[in-house]
């Protein structure tokens, strides 16, 4: 079959709420990709595949064996899979890259795919506001603090880290069955900043976030796209773009 489509999908978080219902997510992530890989041209995962990941130099969290076959699968294919950090496991390192052939990126890139231009980013730290959060984000980026962390224990690191991500409001969403708490408005961070980038460069043609988890295709200038792809923990949506238009669709859902 010819490789004619780009395929996007975000914020998967795997390891949450609990192993079983996240293996029920892994499996359908894996059937999605099976799919998809019949003509894909190329695949980008844009961030919070893992709810919590740590790379240690010698040792990575437990599990996720089913997806990291599929990845190398679909790289030894030669489908290149693209795999941009998110807040949730910007700790990964070269692990993806060394074992399955997935290019990691660590910051916002532009590219130009099958003739547009595209900006492409998790998505979380951009934008006005949120201050809280881009020190925090600084602090955990530090070679120092990682180094600290890395001398902690596996076993006592990666239970941390899994506690904290138990307890968050995603997993808790999860649990209760409930959707997300996020909605679009003017002001809407991820909105306002594609409109400020699309004024200032506007040979751009799709902005692609992931992050907001609220499935979103909407025009923010004459020209220029500002897609949210939503999540793989309540919508199971994924973006589709075949080098003419760029659709949000559902994967196994009814």
């Amino acid at each position: 079959m010819t490789k004619t489509n780009i395929y996007f999908a975000s914020d998967f978080h795997l390891g949450i709420p609990d192993g079983k219902s996240s293996l029920v997510r892994e499996k359908k992530l894996i059937r999605w990709l099976t799919m998809v890989e019949q003509d894909a041209e190329a695949i980008y995962l844009m961030g919070d595949l893992f709810d919590f990941w740590f790379e240690y130099k010698t040792v990575v969290p437990k599990g996720y064996t089913r997806l990291f076959g599929k990845l190398a699968e679909l790289t030894d294919k030669g489908i290149p899979v693209h795999f941009f950090k998110g807040n949730h496991d910007f700790w990964a390192f070269d692990y993806l890259n060394t074992e399955a052939g997935v290019i990691i990126h660590n910051d916002t890139q532009e590219a130009e795919l099958k003739g547009k231009k595209f900006f492409l980013a998790h998505g979380d730290g951009l934008g006005p506001g949120d201050k809280r959060y881009k020190f925090m984000k600084k602090v955990f980026l530090f070679r120092f603090n990682q180094r600290l962390f890395r001398w902690l224990h596996p076993d006592l690191g990666t239970k941390m880290g899994l506690y904290f991500s138990r307890g968050s409001r995603i997993s808790n969403m999860i649990k209760e069955d409930k959707d997300q708490n996020y909605y679009l408005h003017e002001k809407e961070y991820l909105l306002v900043f594609s409109r400020e980038m699309a004024s200032k460069n506007p040979d751009i043609d799709y902005f692609v976030f992931g992050h907001r988890h609220i499935p979103t295709n909407i025009k923010v200038s004459d020209k220029a796209s500002c897609i949210i792809l939503g999540d793989w923990v309540k919508h199971f949506s994924y973006g589709k773009y075949d080098g003419e238009t760029f659709e949000i669709k559902y994967f196994e859902k009814e």
